[in-house]
């Protein structure tokens, strides 16, 4: 049986223009002739044009069908080996731009108003996951202490982020060092690390009585993510967000002691 030029385009979905220029190149000649000189397609001729719109599609060149069907023994194995080779890097690289895409997504939800270098400049390595606090803003966006949170970091300016950052990055070498120097997490430096950190949160963020600050704490042990937020993972030891939590712990209870204190001297 056989099919005219229009046929053939409009059943494999390519233009008439397509296969003509398959015929001068003679990558796909067609097997016969109309009385008028029409080209004509024969079942062997569309079996060839399959082979050829696969190929097409894995990104192989009109001359590295050609040879491929020339000879599909010596060529096409190979040669699709190395297409494969190539479509896994490309895979990855496409998945690293999703990864990169995601995060811009992520940053733009935190509500930092920052240019992308800005952003660099100022969290440096902190800026590598927010996917965190984009999850939090979704999980507690109810919550008055996470609307206040989110307005009063789309206020900050450059200024603003670049002396919360120094001041987290001071408390993180003296947390470092606590930590290093072997002090005890329910001892007063320790307490006093986890009542400043508490402080930076009220101060740049939201309120943080020592009961958010607990569970703020619980989620540096069950998420990497948040702790990451707090120590990057190029500065964190083995058992330092552990150690973080037990102070943060420790802290709370000194505050509920002091409490309780100050109402058995008001009675």
């Amino acid at each position: 049986m056989s099919y005219s030029v229009g046929q053939v385009s409009a059943y494999a979905g390519v233009t008439v223009r397509t296969l003509h220029h398959y015929d001068k190149s003679r990558l796909l000649s067609p097997s016969e002739r109309s009385p008028a000189g029409y080209r004509l397609y024969g079942d062997a001729d569309l079996a060839r044009l399959q082979q050829i719109l696969f190929y097409r599609e894995l990104g192989f060149s009109l001359d590295e069908i050609a040879a491929i069907l020339k000879d599909p023994q010596a060529n096409a194995v190979e040669q699709l080996r190395v297409r494969q080779r190539q479509l896994h890097a490309e895979i990855a690289r496409l998945q690293r731009l999703a990864e990169v895409a995601e995060r811009a997504i992520e940053v733009q939800r935190t509500g930092v108003s920052l240019t992308p270098q800005e952003r660099f400049e100022v969290f440096g390595e902190i800026t590598f996951d927010l996917s965190y606090a984009t999850e939090a803003e979704l999980k507690w966006a109810d919550s008055e202490g996470q609307r206040e949170s989110m307005a009063r970091a789309a206020a900050h300016t450059k200024e603003d982020w670049r002396r919360l950052m120094s001041e987290a990055s001071a408390w993180r070498a003296e947390l470092l060092a606590a930590f290093d120097e072997g002090e005890p997490s329910d001892g007063e430096r320790a307490m006093d690390l986890a009542e400043e950190h508490r402080l930076h949160i009220s101060r740049w963020f939201t309120s943080c009585p020592p009961g958010m600050h607990l569970r703020i704490a619980d989620d540096f042990v069950a998420d990497p993510r948040a702790f990451a937020l707090v120590v990057p993972p190029s500065q964190q030891r083995p058992g330092l967000a552990a150690y973080t939590r037990r102070a943060v712990r420790a802290n709370a209870s000194r505050h509920a002691g002091s409490r309780t204190e100050r109402q058995e001297e008001e009675h």
